[in-house]
């Protein structure tokens, strides 16, 4: 926010005023991608510990910093100024620190840093470029933390406990797997942590920091996730689980009693996330997930119901945190018609205030569009969900560009929150379908493990399918149809344009995997393993991945393709991109190629957005939208 500058714009305003009459409102086309990208967020507020003040993410300078700004909202001030991105920050319990991580041009190396609540003062308390941090938590009186890290082999992550004093740390697990920290004990005598064998199966164990001794609290039989766990006041633990249920919900265990089992608090065919307890540890807040769209509960432990707040706009919520009286909480939102905020809620007045009002960059919001919530039957008859966005005065007349976005994961979900992007295009005339293929969560552990490795063609159909259904919704031209996504996304991207050819205008590939053999072969070492687990092992199942492997398709592809990257992606190497690139180029194909070399798995700077989506438009508009 640039205090001097707005003064003069409005001084120049009043004058301009005293002259002239109001000019008309420009055209939707009058607004420029680089306008939409000028748009800010903010997100991930904390409050302070007098409960004044809120700490939060933004990208007023282009890059997310962390800010404070008066609970009532106001001017806000910034606090860190690092050229990457800080995305959030976590309140000490003695309300002396706040915790943040950030990595070196998005190669994800986290490091953990400690900033005052006033910003003055900046510590730095791991300084190891070639590891990834992992922050678990802080002990009970904040003289500690935990945390992950694969500073013993790259392949593993061990826990450690740092002195904030000495900024001396102990390695007290060692194991050769995936393991987190989540919670610290009341008591301070051990740690909760969870050991990940696929994304879709983990277990909670209990650490006893006296002994070194762990023991297992969640045995189980199949696929179970156990997450947002915390401490209650009881001495249980809470968090959300899906053990043994198809649907993820809120749920406790006692850990002091060996014998002990998960029981679970909620029962209904929605998704549980964010769970959080408050610090006097009595009362939950957590977001149920209904198709996509969020709604807020809240619980007083010891009592058998939760209690849904009413109020909230439409859309997406995040980054649930309690003030420090356990009054108020506060939360990111964003909707298709809202850009990303921070947003407070006063438990005893039932009030839900707006705190931080980001940049629309002159863009009104009465532009925006919202999408329907759709639902096409695939191959199999399944009905697959999706959120279809249409320009403003659409009709059916079959002459409408149309972009399939992708996203993703795969183990993830397009939900309906704001993206300048897909608002840019619908104000030019395209259309968007945001697809839920199978694969996505969201919708039960089932359909989440619908794709997995030999299922991987299920989900290239799902793509298919889409297709048909804009074709037989009278709004797609079929001449003008382009697809587009990010990681997994961008993986869809290339097995669709290869795979399917002639359904396509265009292809934008951006941060996706070509060849899954060479990408699970160069992917982060610590990343290997879990992604065998989603899309098969290069031991055993190496023919199928060379069969779904875009790259050994690449004689097929019909459409022009643009492809964007990061150079420092540790998820999905440059070499990925670099290689379909190539292949295209030996063969006159038509390919546009941006690599970023301060960026990582995607583009955040905003320089680099500008840039990529600049290009992107342009790529779209001379091979979809303008096509013939």
């Amino acid at each position: 926010m640039r205090k001097n500058s707005i003064v003069r714009v409005l001084g120049a305003a009043l004058v301009a005023g005293a002259m002239l009459t109001a000019a008309p409102r420009p055209a939707l086309a009058a607004y420029p991608i680089q306008q939409y990208l000028q748009m800010r967020t903010a997100s991930a507020g904390v409050f302070t510990p007098d409960g004044k003040q809120i700490v939060f993410s933004t990208n007023i300078t282009g890059v997310p910093q962390l800010w404070r700004v008066p609970r009532e909202g106001g001017w806000p001030e910034q606090l860190t100024f690092f050229p990457d991105a800080v995305k959030g920050a976590v309140r000490s319990p003695k309300g002396d620190w706040f915790l943040f991580a950030k990595d070196n041009g998005g190669d994800e190396r986290t490091q953990l840093n400690l900033i005052s609540p006033d910003g003055s003062r900046t510590v730095a308390l791991t300084n190891n470029p070639k590891a990834i941090h992992t922050f678990g938590g802080f002990s009970p009186d904040g003289k500690q933390i935990v945390y992950a890290a694969n500073s013993r082999d790259v392949s593993f992550f061990d826990l450690y406990v740092m002195d904030l004093a000495s900024r001396k740390s102990k390695r007290v697990l060692t194991q050769d797997g995936t393991n987190y920290a989540l919670a610290w004990s009341p008591d301070g005598k051990g740690i909760v942590f969870s050991r990940v064998d696929t994304p879709s199966n983990a277990n909670l164990y209990w650490l006893d920091l006296a002994t070194g001794a762990e023991r297992l609290l969640t045995p189980h039989t199949g696929n179970a996730n156990y997450e947002s766990v915390a401490f209650g006041k009881d001495g249980k633990l809470y968090f959300s689980s899906d053990e043994g249920r198809e649907f993820t919900c809120l749920a406790s265990l006692d850990p002091a009693d060996p014998a002990a089992k998960v029981t679970f608090m909620t029962r209904d065919a929605i998704e549980v996330e964010g769970v959080e307890l408050s610090d006097q540890r009595d009362r939950i807040a957590y977001l149920a997930n209904r198709d996509g769209y969020s709604d807020l509960y809240l619980r007083v432990l010891g009592t058998p119901k939760s209690e849904r707040v009413t109020g909230l706009p439409q859309g997406v919520i995040s980054h649930l945190s309690w003030a420090p009286d356990g009054k108020s909480l506060v939360f990111t939102f964003s909707g298709p018609q809202h850009n990303y905020d921070v947003w407070t809620y006063d438990l005893t007045k039932k009030v839900a205030s707006q705190v931080t009002k980001s940049s629309l960059a002159g863009i009104p919001r009465s532009t925006f569009v919202a999408p329907s919530l759709v639902k096409y039957p695939s191959f199999d008859g399944r009905q697959i969900p999706a959120f279809l966005y249409l320009p403003q005065g659409a009709t059916k007349n079959k002459s409408l560009p149309v972009l399939v976005y992708v996203h993703g994961g795969p183990e993830s979900q397009e939900r309906p929150d704001f993206a300048s992007s897909f608002q840019y295009y619908l104000s030019r005339g395209y259309a968007m379908l945001a697809l839920n293929i199978r694969g996505s969560t969201g919708y039960g552990k089932t359909y989440t493990h619908l794709d997995d490795t030999i299922k991987r063609k299920d989900a290239i159909k799902d793509v298919e399918y889409a297709v048909r259904y804009l074709n037989a919704s009278g709004y797609a031209n079929p001449k003008k149809i382009a697809i587009m996504g990010g990681s997994y996304g961008g993986y869809m991207t290339l097995a669709a344009l290869t795979m399917l050819p002639d359904l396509w205008a265009a292809g934008v590939d951006t941060v996706g995997m070509s060849n899954l053999v060479t990408f699970l072969e160069n992917t982060g070492p610590w990343r290997r393993p879990l992604r065998e687990a989603e899309y098969g092992s290069l031991e055993y199942d190496r023919d199928f991945l060379e069969e779904v492997s875009p790259i050994n398709h690449v004689d097929q592809i019909k459409a022009p393709l643009m492809v964007i990257q990061g150079a420092n992606d540790p998820r999905v190497p440059k070499s990925e991109a670099d290689q379909i690139v190539a292949t295209l180029r030996e063969r006159n194909h038509p390919v546009e190629y941006l690599v970023f070399n301060d960026e990582g798995h995607g583009v955040v700077k905003l320089n680099n957005r500008i840039k990529s989506f600049t290009s992107t438009a342009n790529f779209l508009d001379k091979y979809v939208k303008n096509r013939k």
